[in-house]
């Protein structure tokens, strides 16, 4: 379970180039425009397309209700400075083995530049400093090579592959799946020590952490 500094809506990862925080009403037409991209929707399991009127509304509510149950970590990814556009979107789920498992999805017009790996990084280093969890784990569609390479440079390693349902897919298909043991976290050179910072009301919550290049 996340403990209560990630139950609360103030929480946030702070990159070089990205916040992430929890999902507001307001980013429902972000994640929308995002999410309707058939690029998009078909490297992932869960993404209808095409996406349904309001999915994205019912998405930012049941983020919501996991990030307060403390049984997930879902997060929006906005650029840091502009109008902090939303550009993408990230969680960590509990499993019932006790792991935590990752899905992403960035747009399309951000694909290529980092944003991703950026992301991932101090999403992982919130999963084992803020909770027990043993391993991170994730998969990606075989067609999706991006992904993959997203993955293994922020530090994830090739365990398996298989068949999968992807129900908004319509049915089994191939992913290759991944794993970050706490152990070899713990190993990894460069990342830096994420540290807390609790300021005052507008920036409690906050976790920063090195970014990867």
């Amino acid at each position: 379970m996340f403990p209560e500094i990630t139950r609360d809506d103030v929480f946030r990862l702070e990159t070089r180039r990205l916040w992430l925080r929890w999902p507001r009403a307001n980013d429902a037409q972000a994640v929308a425009r995002i999410a309707a991209r058939k690029e998009v929707a078909d490297m992932t399991a869960n993404i209808a397309h095409p996406y349904p009127a309001g999915a994205a509304d019912a998405w930012i509510l049941d983020a919501r209700t996991r990030n307060t149950a403390g049984t997930q970590l879902g997060l929006v990814a906005t650029l840091n400075r502009g109008g902090r556009d939303v550009i993408g979107f990230v969680s960590a789920k509990w499993e019932p083995d006790g792991s935590v498992v990752l899905g992403y999805a960035y747009g399309v017009e951000h694909w290529g530049k980092g944003f991703a790996t950026e992301a991932l990084q101090p999403v992982v280093d919130a999963v084992f400093t803020l909770t027990d969890a043993e391993a991170v784990t994730a998969q990606a569609r075989v067609i999706n090579p991006a992904s993959q390479r997203v993955l293994r440079k922020a530090g994830f390693s090739y365990e398996s592959s298989g068949l999968v349902e992807m129900k908004a897919r319509g049915g089994l298909f191939p992913v290759d799946r991944f794993r970050l043991d706490r152990k070899v976290w713990r190993s990894l050179k460069g990342w830096g020590e994420p540290r807390f910072r609790q300021a005052d009301p507008e920036t409690r919550g906050v976790l920063e952490g090195a970014t990867c290049a």
